[in-house]
């Protein structure tokens, strides 16, 4: 019998590239790099699957905030998963995800505009970081699915699972309100942290999702931590509960209600003393509100968004999000979406008061600003290949300066996003 060839990194990775340069489907191809040569196909029968993606986002700031130039900011993700059940022939034997993720770049929050919402939602922690090692399975019953492991809680809880809020740039939209993880020990992806995780289909449209993750600040960020699982200095735990409903029928829709408390003892905002817990609670919408029987796909949704967190010590307790998604706009692009949105974030009163207070003592005029940043987004979703998706975007920010207390003017930000599935 012919020797076993022995599969590395380094060649899987020439099988993918004489794949993708010899394949002249490229276009058509659901992967940059295709099928290589067949292995990819077999690797995934056998119970070993590779994912991977690119994005990059490029924003210019065309008027108001701090400067007008350009930034641009990019994530690459490399996954692979091992089914246990078919590299083992175990029933039900479960399912391995490891994922690393690298990301670099610059801020055009931070640089040229000055607000709180990121304008750039795969912008921050800018090094190389393991971002799970996780194993799932059913238990007892197919209704009950557990994950446990190091992982982003966020990827499982917190964010609507029909990814419409994703057809966005801003973070503000795209994944999680941002008050959960500003207020509490909420993590959203790439911070991950040790947890469990547990989804029980109450029926086949009611599901239930507890979890539990530790609390670990002075991880998050921290490029020293990148590659450790265990936590630094636990604070607490971090528990969400959630409820999820999902209609059936000609118009689809999603709803999540959720609450989380985190038991760690934290600094009160204004106040020397301690907080013992934070909460917080939301409210997550995704309906569809027409179709068009006469071009299949063709369909228009509407999102809304409402959370609230503890007023003790979130940098901002409210908010408010809505919008509009549509599917197929044209009938020659059945894979492209136009979105609309709008988004209120509410500062914290006490945070506000600090600021004024400051600005009082060192004898300067606080300047007379609205009580909320307000965020306008339109894009426009252009899938040029199955694996490539260009998205044009517009943002214009209202008060960008009212987290911060500064009189900056609202600002008109154009961008380009690039996702690429390898």
């Amino acid at each position: 019998m012919p020797s076993a060839i022995r599969i590395t990194p380094t060649l899987l990775l020439a099988l993918a590239s004489t794949s993708a340069l010899a394949d002249g489907d490229l276009m058509n191809r659901s992967t940059m790099t295709g099928d290589w040569g067949g292995l990819r196909h077999q690797l995934e029968e056998d119970g070993v699957k590779f994912t991977g993606d690119y994005s990059g986002e490029t924003a210019y700031n065309a008027h108001g905030g701090l400067h007008r130039s350009a930034r641009y900011s990019q994530n690459l993700k490399l996954g692979v998963q091992f089914d246990l059940s078919k590299l083992y022939g175990l029933e039900n034997g479960g399912k391995v995800q490891l994922t690393i993720n690298d990301r670099r770049g610059n801020s055009a929050s931070e640089d040229l505009v000055g607000n709180r919402l990121p304008i750039q939602e795969n912008y921050g922690g800018l090094y190389t970081r393991l971002t799970e090692l996780s194993y799932e399975r059913t238990l007892f019953t197919p209704a009950l699915n557990v994950k446990l492991g190091y992982m982003a809680m966020g990827n499982d809880l917190g964010g609507l699972d029909s990814g419409i809020l994703c057809n966005f740039m801003n973070a503000g939209f795209c994944g999680h309100p941002l008050n959960m993880s500003g207020g509490s020990g909420w993590t959203n992806y790439p911070n991950a942290h040790l947890g469990v995780r547990v989804k029980y289909d109450l029926s086949p449209s009611w599901q239930l999702r507890v979890a539990a993750f530790n609390v670990d600040p002075e991880s998050n960020g921290n490029s020293s931590r990148a590659w450790h699982l265990g936590p630094k200095h636990t604070t607490g735990t971090v528990v969400p509960v959630e409820l999820v409903y999902k209609l059936q029928g000609e118009l689809p829709g999603e709803y999540k209600l959720g609450y989380y408390y985190d038991s760690s003892d934290v600094k009160r905002i204004g106040s020397d003393k301690q907080v013992s817990g934070r909460s917080g609670h939301y409210l997550l919408v995704d309906q569809a509100v027409w179709s068009d029987d006469a071009s299949p796909g063709r369909s228009l949704h509407a999102f809304g968004q409402y959370s609230a967190s503890s007023e003790a010590a979130s940098p901002f307790t409210k908010w408010y999000g809505a919008g509009v998604v549509l599917y197929k706009p044209f009938e020659g692009r059945p894979r492209d979406t136009l979105a609309l949105g709008y988004g209120r974030a509410v500062p914290n009163p006490r945070s506000r008061d600090l600021l004024e207070d400051a600005a009082l003592n060192a004898g300067e005029q606080f300047p007379n600003i609205d009580s909320a940043e307000q965020l306008i987004e339109l894009s426009y979703g252009y899938q040029a290949t199955p694996w490539l998706n260009l998205r044009p975007d517009v943002q214009y920010i209202i008060e960008p300066g009212a987290f911060s207390g500064q009189d900056i003017d609202n600002a008109l930000v154009v961008g380009l996003q690039v996702k690429a599935t390898f």
